[in-house]
């Protein structure tokens, strides 16, 4: 259990696979963008800590919020197992999960003793799809995969980091601070803003949606009502962003918050346009 806002515990990881002289543990889970919190954990720290071990449990990570917005690299990073949505940075509806599986992951499934019908992944070895097939949301993948190609995923990330910063020195501005614990573990997909101590932030997310019909999201687990979040992933420009920052502004004035109106949009505008590297128009 780590404090939320935290990143994995990476020291943690190394002590119990280094204690773990049988391999009894099979598996190390990670969550690589924790969208609760607005976190981004270290995936190739882990895989470092496993690696010094010499421990052969397969690396599974939830890429759900970060595979096709921020840096993601499987072979790189020794990853096993990356599953990820249809519904984030793929830029689609619900309703797909996507899911990288390494070699070694391949000859695992082949030894695996547990009950498999429907999730038996063998049966899409070749290609083929067992069941009746999502074919919109396939060929919808079809295409934004190709616009994310197309834009080139260095530009995508590079995008992605340059709106999320707008965001945050929107926070800044707001003399407010983001749930994650330390600058490095800010996510560049959403951001997560810690309202006033006494304040219900949810609040902000009900008031939004009606006054304004812009949706953000609220606080989770045991965050609930202490934050609301700014999503910034996908098919996002810097225009689109500070929309979203300058409702989040009206919302907040219109609830007696201690914002200056305009005070985070300019922070964002002022790094928007000293930052640009691309036209806004590729983005969207």
């Amino acid at each position: 259990e780590r404090p939320w806002g935290e990143g994995v515990p990476v020291e943690e990881f190394a002590a119990a696979l280094a204690a773990d002289g049988g391999h009894q543990i099979r598996a190390v889970l990670v969550t690589h963008n924790e969208t609760a919190t607005g976190v981004t954990s270290d995936v190739a720290a882990v895989r470092a800590a496993m690696d010094a071990a010499g421990h052969p449990a397969l690396l599974m990570v939830d890429g759900v919020s970060s595979i096709g917005s921020i840096e993601f690299r499987m072979d790189d990073w020794g990853v096993d197992l990356a599953v990820a949505g249809s519904q984030k940075g793929f830029m689609l509806p619900a309703g797909l999960a996507i899911i990288g599986i390494s070699a070694k992951a391949r000859q695992a499934m082949e030894t695996a003793g547990l009950p498999r019908c429907f999730f038996d992944i063998r049966d899409m070895a070749d290609g083929s799809y067992p069941y009746t097939p999502p074919v919109g949301l396939i060929n919808g993948l079809a295409v934004s995969t190709g616009l994310l190609l197309e834009e080139g995923m260095e530009n995508v990330r590079a995008r992605h980091h340059r709106i999320a910063e707008g965001v945050r020195r929107a926070v800044a501005a707001w003399d407010m601070t983001t749930c994650a614990a330390a600058p490095e573990l800010c996510s560049d997909t959403v951001t997560a803003i810690v309202t006033p101590e006494g304040f219900d932030a949810g609040r902000i997310v009900r008031h939004a949606a009606e006054a304004y019909g812009v949706a953000f999201g609220g606080g989770l687990g045991e965050v609930a009502g202490k934050v609301f979040r700014i999503g910034h992933l996908g098919l996002m420009s810097d225009v689109m962003a500070l929309s979203g920052i300058a409702t989040a502004e009206m919302a907040m004035v219109d609830l007696g918050l201690p914002v200056r109106l305009g005070s985070g949009v300019a922070a964002a505008q002022e790094h928007y346009r000293n930052s640009r590297t691309a036209p806004v128009q590729a983005a969207a």
